[in-house]
């Protein structure tokens, strides 16, 4: 994905506020061995661009002073209750940045496993996300996870997944924890009625 940035002289809580009336949100790009430089992006656009999954888990070109570099969304802050974007960090990178991120997983051919297509199971997704390893040209957009080939009772961890040589997922001391489960469907039982009591009869007066 592409945006455009501007440079950003002036600084202060002041001169973002008036940033942010005229439509900007103001921002800051450092890494690659460069200076880091106040910059300013169109709220709108930003705001719109923030909404789709890949802003923020894939690599972005940034066009600043009419030259493109390639960035990463690491940071932002946002109002507590308007529809605003306060401020935004990007990170520059090269083919020597190594990077750790959050990025998320995409489930596919749930409906066609032996599972839940035969056996009349469900899947759950125990994590929606993975913290990984890699150099930031690799990153992916999202990691698949094929569910073509579970079967009833079984679990799916993180080593089962086919992620390739150049990523590394972080488990920050968990041993291979556990990504998706299959769930056996529960036999509904149906109670019979139970017989209404009879009412006690009255006594006969003599």
């Amino acid at each position: 994905m592409k945006f455009t940035a501007f440079e950003r002289n002036l600084q202060g809580t002041g001169a973002s506020r008036r940033l942010r009336n005229n439509g900007k949100t103001p921002g800051i790009v450092y890494g690659a061995g460069q200076e880091p430089k106040n910059i300013e992006v169109d709220h709108n656009a930003l705001y719109h661009a923030m909404r789709k999954e890949a802003f923020h888990s894939s690599v972005l070109e940034m066009e600043l002073n009419g030259k493109v570099e390639k960035v990463l969304l690491r940071d932002y802050q946002k109002h507590p209750f308007k529809q605003l974007v306060l401020h935004v960090d990007f990170q520059r990178i090269d083919a020597t940045t190594k990077i750790h991120k959050k990025v998320p997983l995409h489930f596919i051919n749930e409906a066609e496993s032996q599972a839940v297509k035969i056996d009349k199971c469900i899947i759950n997704h125990i994590v929606s996300e993975l913290e990984i390893e890699c150099f930031a040209e690799q990153l992916p957009e999202f990691l698949t996870v094929d569910l073509s080939n579970v079967v009833k009772g079984q679990t799916l961890h993180v080593e089962d997944l086919n992620l390739g040589a150049n990523i590394k997922v972080l488990t920050h001391g968990r041993k291979n924890p556990a990504v998706a489960t299959v769930v056996e469907p529960v036999e509904e039982v149906i109670a019979a009625p139970v017989a209404a009591a009879e009412p006690a009869k009255g006594k006969k007066k003599k």
